[in-house]
């Protein structure tokens, strides 16, 4: 129980201070919002009048004082540009990138765990440097070149899968899924590759480790004495690594949604950019740090419960 409330006073001071610099960061870029929304031609008056009603005439700790109370309730304010609540739009678009966080993240796990145990297992067999060499050829590939190279293969050229296009589930599930496997593939082929590499280094780790060879001399395989004790150690290290790509897989899949013009936060973010709509752009840049925070969060949580050593600190 001290160990989750250190982490949530943690995680809690964590957000305040990044709340701060990113209203910070938006609000020294140079632009105006009023000017923006009212054109070139706007009369000094009206940008005045607008100002005022955006808040945008006040000064910055006011303005900073009243969003942070609003977050506090679970309002983001309203857009410059729309006069929609942000709230809505964002909790709306959340949804699409977390689908897409979640795929990735289970193809990944799907490639990596099988082939970083495997390269591990066969490091000095041509089968174990081929996947290490697969991998690591993995890793310098971009998520959205993974993108647009899948979306040759199987919609170009094969036409088996959609090129892009987003369908909710509720509407049709099966399109839904067919909408979501390009993307998730390219998020989770590179993210499998970088986790092959972390896996198949805890896995030799283990393989060289005391308790795995006398288990080995109490009678066990190679392979059940890896599967029973050499795994769950290996799964340590390996769990950290895995919180860090998540959060690597929310943020990536603000690149990829706009390969695959799917409507998630990325598609928000950039519109909100493009627009000049600087509270929208804020709540959805701040959404995205806190959700990698509680990832971390989580994450280091699971690492103490994994790992009983820590658990008697």
């Amino acid at each position: 129980m001290t160990l989750l409330l250190r982490k949530l006073a943690a995680l809690l001071i964590s957000a305040v201070v990044a709340s701060f610099v990113v209203f910070a960061f938006l609000n020294v870029l140079p632009g105006d919002p009023a000017e923006v929304a009212l054109g070139t031609n706007a009369t000094p008056d009206a940008v005045a009048a607008l100002r005022h009603e955006f808040g945008t005439d006040r000064t910055l700790a006011a303005q900073y004082a009243d969003w942070a109370q609003g977050l506090l309730h679970g309002d983001f304010g309203t857009s410059y540009v729309t006069h929609d609540l942000i709230g809505p739009r964002i909790a709306d678009r959340l949804g699409v990138t977390c689908w897409l966080a979640a795929g990735g993240m289970l193809v990944a796990l799907l490639f990596a765990l099988p082939a970083g145990v495997l390269a591990a297992a066969w490091h000095r067999s041509p089968a174990g440097a081929f996947l290490s060499g697969l991998s690591q050829a993995g890793i310098a590939i971009p998520a959205f070149l993974a993108g647009i190279l899948l979306v040759y293969v199987f919609a170009v050229r094969a036409g088996a899968l959609p090129a892009g296009g987003y369908t909710p589930l509720a509407e049709d599930p099966g399109e839904w899924a067919r909408q979501l496997v390009l993307p998730c593939l390219s998020l989770g082929l590179v993210q499998g590759a970088v986790l092959t590499r972390y896996v198949r280094s805890a896995v030799l780790t283990v393989l060289h480790q005391d308790f795995l060879r006398t288990a080995r001399a109490k009678g066990r395989t190679r392979r059940s004495a890896l599967w029973r004790h050499g795994l769950p150690n290996a799964a340590v290290p390996v769990l950290t690594v895995l919180g860090l790509q998540l959060s690597t897989l929310l943020v990536g899949a603000v690149v990829v949604e706009r390969v695959f013009v799917i409507p998630g936060l990325g598609d928000l973010l950039l519109q909100a950019v493009a627009d000049r709509d600087l509270l929208l752009v804020q709540g959805v840049v701040i959404v995205l740090v806190v959700a990698v925070l509680v990832v971390n969060v989580l994450t280091d949580l699971m690492y103490h419960l994994l790992d009983p050593r820590l658990r008697s600190r």
